[in-house]
């Protein structure tokens, strides 16, 4: 059993080394019987030991596990014990959803009802067909539309719900609003859909399908639709509304004693001391903290500033293809952050909590507490942009002056003189809350109060400019600074690319810059099939996709693949101030990477040239790319004119080349959309 090759010398040989021969040779010396009895000796120890081993298992105190509580799935419940009767569901990507859908809850118990908002992804929706076991109950849904005419991330579960059950929502009382953008092919497709399904579902509408436009005035559509919602709820279920407009808070300021500042949040999104300890996978709740690789100016003159990052994500395991996305978390203007403190008399290094009132709610905090109101001003809230009319109506009680009390409920209510109000003192004027604190001398808030009135600071997105196939560590970002003069003759600076421009490769202390960030996966997909040719229409930052499209087909090539033709539209005003990687796309020409390179420069001459001038002129060309070699056209830039006019041109390339009807045009090319051979990475 036990084998020993040491041993085989010994047993084997009839010798020992020093024995002399005998005429009758014994089989065994003396040595070889010592050595034998020592190894038997050590084959029963041995085999004894280990069937002891074998039958004492040692015993092992029982450890009883730790229940935690199981979060609630069931909103039914949740409403049943804390007695609610209306819920508002929210489909949010960038946060607007969500505090549209918190103010409703929150004015609910003003119209005689008891609400709660919730996130569709946190709860059973299947439970909706049980909503008619509670008397008097509603569902209200703010519904965001992303993308192609896409659920949000956090409504598709409930998508897929609807449109894979026919459950019977007899006796359950909704109403929707919609947010969208009508410069976008899918305007407020989700909050349509939502409608439409529910009603088909056997639910009861009790009020119309509102629909914001974020192009337009979506604070103005969501406070006219609430105004006619409300009545329609008093009249629909019988109940009176209380008349108080009074304020109502959320949460409550609690400034702990004893502080463990090791427990005190400094701009974590999630996990405390994120930052510290970075544990993958890295998303929304647990960016990564990319160091900053490269920062260089892309144009060479004008008054602008166009920028190119390199963000290194080397052993953060996050993967990414061309045409994604990556989000970063900005960081506040410390000026007016000081500022705002300095106005409202606060210590802004004082440690505080907002806890949230109604202790059923899954939503403690605001944001990330226990922290500083310097942390939450910097990291955590957004300050720049113009508030919310339901903002400056809670700001009103604290003004001492009745003339600026009754200048900012009036900028909150539907009148039209209020809306006109709003839109050109808050809203074209840019002004932040800063500017109306500043502009407004006897309005003196709490910062408790403003802090939990005042918006989270979102993500901002970018269209990653580089390949994860090239380029597997490094995410590039292509963006233009915003800034700008205002009516009141303050500087508007964008937060998110105005931090970027300022994030210098290796800080004067000599440490490496980081930015906060994950990656967004995207639709926006080069073809399956190399060999499918690609046409892309991107001017000015619009072009970032491509760098990488163009990155990821020369890797192709260099596979020896059969690559299609790759042509580019790209616009921008002077070729001698903002060619955006001119010395690049010259050199894919080149390489013949890039098949066709077509540049618009808007003001090099006379009348104005834009990437739709230049289409036309090839219209034949790009007629038999899309008709006959199976091309994929992809769009990326400023959805509000640009996006508008290039498609607008296909439907005159379809008509005058392909011979087609206007209606018949754009049903072709709804079809490539459908097809996904026609895309569009657009913002407005």
């Amino acid at each position: 059993v036990l084998s020993l090759p040491w041993l085989q010398p010994v047993l084997t040989s009839p010798e020992g080394p020093d024995v002399a021969p005998v005429e009758e040779e014994p089989l065994f010396t003396n040595l070889d019987i010592f050595l034998f009895s020592l190894i038997v000796g050590l084959l029963v120890y041995w085999f004894l030991s280990r069937k002891k081993s074998e039958e004492t298992i040692p015993e092992f105190k029982r450890l009883t596990p730790v229940v935690t509580p199981q979060r609630e799935t069931s909103f039914i419940e949740k409403m049943k014990k804390t007695n609610r009767n209306m819920v508002v569901f929210y489909g949010s990507q960038t946060g607007t959803a969500e505090e549209f859908c918190g103010r409703l809850a929150k004015d609910a118990q003003r119209y005689g009802m008891r609400g709660m908002s919730a996130d569709p992804e946190e709860y059973d929706m299947s439970e909706l067909p049980r909503l008619a076991e509670i008397d008097n109950s509603l569902a209200v849904f703010c519904m965001a539309t992303y993308g192609e005419g896409d659920p949000t991330d956090n409504a598709q579960d409930f998508y897929d719900w609807m449109q894979e059950n026919g459950e019977d929502l007899k006796g359950v009382n909704f109403a929707v609003f919609g947010l969208g953008n009508k410069t976008y092919e899918h305007f407020n497709a989700m909050g349509k859909y939502t409608d439409k399904r529910l009603e088909e579902l056997g639910g009861k509408r009790i009020y119309d399908l509102g629909m914001g436009d974020d192009d337009g005035n979506l604070e103005e559509d969501f406070v006219s639709w609430k105004e006619q919602f409300w009545p329609a709820v008093c009249e629909h279920f019988g109940v009176e509304a209380t008349g108080d407009d009074t304020s109502i808070r959320q949460y409550e300021l609690v400034v702990p004693t004893d502080i463990n500042m090791n427990k005190v949040y400094t701009g974590e999104m999630g996990r405390l001391k994120s930052f510290e300890t970075q544990k993958p996978p890295f998303d929304a709740k647990n960016p990564y903290l990319a160091t900053v690789a490269v920062n260089r100016q892309l144009n060479q003159a004008g008054d602008r500033h166009l920028m190119h990052l390199e963000l290194d994500i080397s052993g953060s395991k996050i993967r990414y293809d061309s045409g994604d996305h990556v989000a970063v978390y900005p960081v506040n203007d410390v000026s007016i952050v000081n500022r705002i403190g300095q106005i409202l008399d606060a210590d802004l290094d004082t440690v505080i909590s907002l806890n949230n009132l109604d202790e059923e709610s899954n939503k403690k905090h605001p944001f990330p507490c226990p922290t500083t109101y310097r942390t939450a001003l910097t990291h955590y809230l957004d300050i720049t942009n113009p508030p919310r009319t339901n903002v400056l109506f809670e700001l009103a009680q604290y003004a001492t002056d009745p003339k600026d009390q009754d200048t900012l409920r009036k900028m909150a209510s539907a009148s039209p003189e209020g809306k006109g109000l709003y839109q050109s003192w808050v809203l074209d004027a840019q002004r932040n809350i800063l500017a109306v604190l500043e502009d407004m001398p006897s309005l003196h808030p709490t910062i408790d109060h403003l802090c939990e009135l005042l918006p989270r600071l979102q993500a901002r997105y970018y269209s990653i400019a580089s390949s994860g196939k090239v380029y597997p560590t490094m995410v590039s970002i292509c963006a233009v600074v915003v800034e700008f003069q205002t009516s009141t003759g303050r500087t508007f600076k964008g937060v998110a690319t105005n931090w970027l421009k300022n994030k210098v490769v290796v800080t004067d202390n000599g440490h490496k810059a980081t930015v906060p960030m994950y990656v967004r996966k995207s639709q926006f997909r080069l073809p399956f099939k190399a060999s499918n040719p690609v046409v892309m229409i991107g001017p000015g930052t619009g072009i970032a996709p491509f760098m990488g499209f163009l990155q990821e087909r020369g890797w192709m090539k260099e596979q020896g693949k059969d690559v299609g033709e790759t042509i580019l539209y790209f616009g921008c005003r002077r070729r001698n101030e903002d060619f955006l990687y001119q010395q690049e796309l010259e050199e894919f020409e080149k390489a013949g990477v890039l098949t066709q390179l077509n540049v618009a420069f808007s003001r090099d001459q006379e009348g104005k040239v834009y990437v739709q001038h230049l289409l036309k002129k090839n219209k034949e060309h790009l007629w038999k790319l899309i008709h006959t070699d199976n091309a994929h056209i992809y769009i990326c830039g400023d959805a509000r004119n640009m996006a508008r006019d290039v498609q607008n041109t296909f439907y005159d390339i379809a008509e005058e080349v392909g011979g087609l009807t206007h209606t018949q045009a754009v049903a072709y090319i709804k079809k490539l959309m459908t097809k996904g051979r026609y895309s569009l990475d657009v913002w407005s």
